[in-house]
């Protein structure tokens, strides 16, 4: 019984990491992909329509990497290091960990 169980809990991860590997790969259709940044241009998000994001800060161009998921007005960000972030887009302004980013056009 134990081995089943085991073995359950080794496929439910494979799975789990199947569909997380399948997000990056996948694009995504939504309003918010392009470039958000802070005031004063320190944090710069470049959310791509792969499902990828590249974080700037300062004079590092990839600070940051990883994946992002938009849900409705949500989005949960996956970093590559292994950290987990979130924010919420309000009349088009990106509000994440205590930053405001804009929109750059």
């Amino acid at each position: 019984m134990r081995g089943l169980a085991v073995a359950a809990s080794l496929v439910a991860i494979s799975a789990g990491f199947a569909i997380a590997k399948d997000m990056t790969m996948n694009s995504q259709t939504h309003e918010y992909t392009g470039l958000w940044v802070t005031g004063d241009g320190h944090i710069r998000h470049q959310l791509l329509p792969n499902g990828r994001y590249v974080e700037a800060r300062g004079t590092r161009e990839k600070a940051y990497q990883g994946r992002y998921l938009v849900t409705g007005h949500h989005i949960d960000y996956w970093d590559d290091t292994g950290f987990t972030a979130d924010g919420e887009f309000i009349e088009d302004v990106l509000h994440h960990a205590g930053m405001v980013l804009r929109r750059r056009k």
